[in-house]
């Protein structure tokens, strides 16, 4: 059975959703006639499972997942159709990312939609998680309207545009690891060591996990992440960037 949702809480969401600007015709229709099916949608995608554990936004964040990385495969193939496989798969794992989405959250205000229970409200170290999620599920709730991911491209597309242009002129932001190993390797050196240490064991913390970067024996970069993989790929990123401005790497974009 659908929950009811005050007349408040549908006005609430009403106005982000049309603060989205999705230049649609029946994108802005659906809002405009404040369908309830929809509007039940939509809370569903902007509801925590510490608030609600049968509707809750988890389907949908699963359901937009698939969608969200169509959406992006649609971009790329229309804007970048000169990219191989393999850089368009990096391409898009960026511009799909965690990170991308709960920036993309912070920069719609999803947060201060998204309903919690008391456990979630008193973990500070989820704040970034869920806010990722919630910004998932939303993509997840706009396909449902439609069954198509035509709203989804054209709300996305000027973002993915401004960012893919800013990743593809740094490649190293992106693809760190990658970009060092390449460089050791056009000198003949061995490969970077990633020595990982685990700092603490919550989950959603920053500095979870600390790596350093070892080239030859030494100490090169430190970084730390939520993840190994987020580790090793800040510290990658820092000796890089420490390399440009020594002039070790001949680029600055």
């Amino acid at each position: 059975m659908a929950n009811i949702i005050n007349i408040e809480r549908v006005n609430t969401i009403i106005t982000f959703l049309d603060s989205l600007k999705i230049r649609s015709k029946r994108f802005s229709e659906i809002v405009k006639t404040h369908n309830p099916s929809v509007i039940q949608i939509f809370n569903q995608a902007l509801t925590h499972s510490s608030c609600d554990q049968t509707n809750n936004y988890e389907k949908l964040e699963f359901f937009g997942d698939a969608v969200l990385r169509l959406a992006a495969s649609n971009f790329i193939e229309t804007n970048y159709p000169q990219m191989s496989v393999g850089e368009s798969s990096e391409l898009r794992a960026q511009i799909v990312s965690d990170e991308w989405l709960t920036k993309l959250g912070k920069k719609i205000g999803i947060e201060k939609l998204i309903i919690k229970g008391a456990k979630a409200l008193g973990d500070g170290n989820s704040k970034d998680t869920i806010i990722g999620e919630a910004t998932e599920a939303l993509i997840g709730a706009i396909y449902k309207c439609f069954d198509s991911i035509q709203e989804v491209n054209m709300w996305l597309d000027e973002m993915w545009e401004e960012d893919s242009k800013i990743l593809l002129e740094a490649p190293y932001k992106y693809n760190a690891k990658s970009v060092l190993q390449e460089w050791c390797q056009s000198r003949a050196l061995d490969l970077p060591i990633y020595k990982i240490i685990e700092v603490t064991k919550r989950n959603g913390d920053p500095k979870r996990f600390y790596c350093d970067i070892l080239i030859k024996g030494s100490k090169e970069s430190s970084a730390f992440g939520k993840s190994r993989k987020q580790a090793e790929k800040n510290a990658a990123k820092n000796l890089i960037e420490k390399y440009i401005n020594s002039g070790k790497i001949p680029f600055s974009n």
